[in-house]
């Protein structure tokens, strides 16, 4: 059975640098896991995420490929 990918994940590239993602999209970019992302998070290897409503938190584009793609 095939795995099904985010389209924020298979589009990643086309997405503008103001657009958000949630942190499924991240991991699967990282090849990790979400408790990896938020380890990484904690100690500043990558940018943290916004809070966008209560309870929706999601990471900035733009943020990721500055940092993760130097």
């Amino acid at each position: 059975m095939a795995t099904k990918f985010p389209p924020s994940f298979t589009n990643f590239d086309e997405l503008p640098n103001s657009a958000y993602v949630r942190i499924k999209t991240v991991a699967l970019l990282l090849d990790c896991s979400v408790p990896t992302v938020w380890r990484k998070i904690k100690d500043g290897t990558i940018p943290g995420p916004v809070k966008l409503s209560s309870r929706v938190t999601a990471f900035n584009v733009g943020k990721l490929r500055t940092e993760l793609f130097k």
